[in-house]
């Protein structure tokens, strides 16, 4: 889970993770905090991003998990996301 651990759609991402049998969710806020170790003996990784996280973070952690594993990755898309925000008159 690529967020930080003071981000509350972060932490509800990562309880949503476990309830749903991961069986362990961590936060990753940052690069440096991506414990390679924690992976050992993990044979299927599920990454998912909070909305603050930047995209640059989550293509770093891809890279890092590339440069030590043999990757296969698969894109899921569980919801389409249709709803958009209009600028208030003001700002339009």
């Amino acid at each position: 889970m690529i967020g930080s651990p003071n981000s509350s759609n972060s932490q509800r991402l990562r309880e949503v993770a476990e309830r749903a049998g991961a069986g362990r969710a961590i936060l990753v806020p940052k690069i440096a905090d991506l414990d390679m170790t924690a992976l050992d003996h993990v044979r299927t990784v599920g990454i998912t991003a909070g909305a603050s996280a930047p995209e640059s973070l989550v293509q770093q952690v891809l890279a890092a998990l590339e440069a030590r594993f043999a990757l296969e990755i698969e894109e899921r898309q569980v919801t389409q996301e249709d709803v958009i925000f209009k600028l208030p008159y003001p700002l339009a």
